[in-house]
């Protein structure tokens, strides 16, 4: 006899202890008079999953809450449909494209920019000129090929969705040669071979998981060979006993052999950083120098800007990926190309790295970076005087800080970090920050809590400081545009 038979067959004489339960509309009566800023549907959404869960609970004989338990809980599930997403939080934590909170941050420039193009009709798709119908994505490709230094450029819809194209456009039905070291999985369990074969390719693998050398390509080049693809390490890195064709020598190799030849960067900037401390490979023109037919990396990663894929290459190869059907179907909306063409004019005409967050702050100076965190610490000192719970120490120590957003494996910068210890735990820490009404996200190392200024925005330091205290603003509204 199961759990639930037994709860019937024991209430057979006597009352339905679910009977006992408020209703879902007397439950959302409660929830609306004690919370009238509550949306209607909030409340009455929050109250019909409390009621079910707690009917869930009483037919395995789970005890029967109280009223006034079922009310907070409805409470707190309302006030979570209320927030909307993705809501505003605070990025404490150093990393510059966190993919959790969103990678690059627009610029003001760019949002407005969206913002415009959001609120009235445009000329997406109309020449003004002719006054017939106009190509939408004519005039963002002409500015990434001219900030990029390459013959054309094409945007899509995300770097993926460019590696999709690229594959599905010159080897579907054939094959697309890949060294094992090369075959990566990056977040939600997106994997290279996969995406091979939803393009509609044969995958062949070639060298080892360490070791991949010309060689390997060139025996594995035949017939129905349609591409040689060399895949950035995005996430992870290899050390030691290694061995890797650069991405000239490949295309010296389909040259000679006549395959085409494409990197997926993964990330790569259009502003050359390698002045403060960024490797080569983060330059896309240096990439596209190298003469293979068609690179790709992401828009909201180092050139930081929007969502997008960016493709780079030669003339005829990129007129070819325009042609594929595909890419109607990973076209950009008109938001993305507000925010896109922005970006691309800003790199255009010299104001990239003043204007641009991700460029400022990967470029932001360590003896600034510590006059941010003296300021900060001073702040929180007196926060933690008010805060609620054990006293809370703040100290300042020297630091690193990832890039993150699978960009540049291995790759820190030096930064000051604002450190918080509490008898309470850095977890218990952590957790009052992040359940503020703006919420605060930190790193936690050695059971201390790490705050880095350098992802901090302007007017982001009197929200941190709110929310060690434990009294934030009354709702997390978007801050006005710079």
């Amino acid at each position: 006899m199961d759990r639930r038979s037994e709860v019937k067959e024991g209430t057979q004489g006597r009352e339905d202890p679910r009977r006992a339960l408020p209703s879902v509309d007397r439950l959302a009566r409660e929830l609306r008079a004690g919370t009238p800023e509550l949306p209607d549907w909030c409340a009455a959404e929050a109250a019909r999953g409390v009621v079910a869960e707690a009917r869930r609970a009483l037919e395995v004989g789970e005890p029967a809450p109280e009223a006034s338990e079922l009310l907070e809980r409805a409470r707190s599930q309302a006030r979570a449909l209320a927030r909307p997403r993705p809501a505003r939080v605070v990025n404490a934590t150093g990393v510059v494209l966190h993919t959790n909170l969103g990678r690059a941050v627009l610029a003001p420039g760019a949002a407005r920019a969206v913002a415009e193009a959001a609120a009235a009709y445009g000329d997406l798709e109309l020449d003004l000129a002719s006054g017939r119908r106009g190509d939408r994505l004519a005039a963002v490709d002409r500015l990434l090929a001219r900030a990029a230094g390459a013959e054309a450029g094409m945007a899509v819809n995300n770097n993926a969705a460019a590696v999709l194209l690229v594959a599905n456009g010159f080897a579907q039905g054939r094959e697309v040669v890949v060294s094992r070291g090369e075959l990566v999985e990056i977040g939600g369990s997106f994997r290279v071979p996969d995406v091979m074969q939803r393009a509609g390719a044969r995958l062949v693998e070639v060298g080892t998981t360490n070791r991949t050398r010309l060689a390997d390509y060139a025996a594995a080049i035949g017939p129905e060979t349609g591409l040689l693809l060399k895949v950035h390490r995005s996430n992870f890195e290899q050390r030691g006993f290694v061995e890797d064709a650069s991405l000239e020598e490949l295309v010296a190799l389909g040259r000679e052999r006549g395959v085409t030849v494409a990197e997926d960067l993964g990330s790569a900037s259009l502003v050359d950083l390698r002045g403060h401390g960024l490797p080569p490979e983060s330059w896309a023109p240096g990439r596209i120098a190298s003469g293979a037919d068609v690179v790709c990396f992401s828009g909201d990663k180092l050139v930081g800007g929007p969502q997008a894929g960016l493709l780079l290459g030669r003339a005829e190869a990129i007129a070819a990926l325009r042609r594929n059907p595909l890419s109607r179907a990973l076209r950009l909306d008109k938001l993305t190309l507000a925010a896109l063409d922005w970006t691309l004019r800003a790199v255009l005409e010299g104001r990239a790295e003043r204007e641009i967050p991700v460029l400022r702050q990967l470029a932001e100076p360590l003896d600034r970076l510590e006059e941010r965190a003296r300021a900060l610490a001073r702040r929180l000192q007196k926060a933690a005087a008010v805060a609620g719970g054990a006293p809370v120490r703040v100290d300042l120590e020297r630091g690193r800080s990832p890039v993150g957003g699978g960009s540049l494996p291995g790759f820190e910068l030096d930064t000051w970090l604002v450190v918080l210890r509490s008898a309470d735990g850095a977890e218990a820490v952590a957790a009052r920050l992040r359940h503020a009404s703006v919420p605060v996200l930190s790193r936690i190392r050695d059971d201390r809590v790490l705050l880095d200024p350098r992802t901090l925005l302007p007017g982001d330091e009197s929200d941190l400081e709110s929310a060690l205290a434990g009294a934030g603003p009354d709702d997390a509204s978007p801050r006005k545009l710079g």
